[in-house]
């Protein structure tokens, strides 16, 4: 064997070697993360199936018992006597349903304003980013509270508010992500044939601004959990008697002493969501997204050429 055939053979076995080694790495990660979401999703979605689900009803006769103290509420009940592991599910499906909500509106509304504004560029641009530049200086918690105090804090009224103001972050990206395919071959060639801006931008450039898209709002479910939570926990979003796990520890915090599970169940809760949502979107990183949009753009090339 040659010098230059065991070289070639040590890199590729140190290759083959640190491939095996992300591979153990990464999904091993990947894993947990979707363990720990899974584990909620299912609590949360199949748990009002059982037979004693009951995220309303009162027994005043086992307020505030312990987790563990009997078969029906084996997580404990709260200080009305409500069992705590019936308001933790109906909990879930309410802050993950919210959480949702916001990131798709403001992943769509953030995308179709910053890929126009990128793709048109000019007065048009300006116009648009001078609205983004607007918004991030409106505090949003300021906000919030000043329109909960003219018109009633409301679970609409903090998803309004968070719609209006949290698009930025995708407009922003989207329209980088326009500005830099604009110029290119696959984008050019159907403006020479005679097509539409709009054509042209739903065609060839909405599928690699939503690739971005998609990335930014699997890495933003975290943090707008735990902003709706926070404005939960402050009486801003969603009201009694309807649960939400920022509203559940808001409720707890009078009884730490006595009874801590009410704050700390629905704080394990927002914990393994948030921590399993982060771990989840480790696996889109920047490599990835641009070798989907070199695929992306070698396929919209050829349907241009057709």
């Amino acid at each position: 064997m040659t010098t230059t055939e065991i070289i070639r053979t040590g890199a590729l076995r140190a290759g083959i070697t640190t491939a095996f080694a992300r591979g153990r790495r990464v999904p091993a990660l990947q894993a947990i993360g979707a363990v720990m979401v899974g584990a909620v999703l299912l609590y949360s979605l199949l748990y009002p199936l059982a037979p004693d689900y009951d995220p309303f009803g009162q027994d005043l006769s086992t307020v505030l018992a312990a987790p563990g103290s009997g078969a029906v509420h084996w997580l404990g009940t709260d200080a009305l006597g409500r069992d705590v592991a019936s308001r933790l599910a109906l909990a879930g499906r309410v802050t993950l349903g919210i959480v949702v909500l916001i990131v798709v509106v403001n992943s769509l509304v953030g995308m179709a304003i910053g890929t126009w504004s990128g793709y048109v560029g000019g007065r048009t641009d300006n116009v648009l980013m001078g609205l983004a530049d607007i918004q991030l200086a409106m505090p949003v918690i300021l906000v919030l509270i000043a329109l909960a105090a003219s018109l009633g804090p409301s679970v609409w009224l903090m998803i309004g508010v968070l719609a209006a103001t949290y698009w930025v972050g995708y407009a922003r990206v989207a329209r980088s992500t326009a500005m830099a395919l604009r110029g290119r071959d696959f984008v050019l060639a159907p403006r020479i044939q005679g097509a539409g801006g709009l054509w042209t931008v739903r065609r060839h450039i909405v599928p690699n601004v939503a690739v971005q898209m998609m990335i930014l709002a699997s890495s933003d479910i975290g943090a707008v959990m735990l902003l709706t939570s926070s404005f939960d926990f402050l009486g801003l979003g969603v009201q009694a008697p309807t649960p939400s796990w920022g509203l559940m520890i808001s409720e707890g915090q009078d009884y730490v002493r006595q009874a801590p599970h009410l704050a700390v169940v629905p704080g394990i809760a927002i914990f393994l969501t948030v921590a399993g949502t982060n771990l989840l979107s480790q696996r889109f990183t920047a490599e990835g997204s641009a070798t989907t949009v070199r695929r992306t753009s070698r396929r919209s090339v050829k349907r241009s050429l057709r």
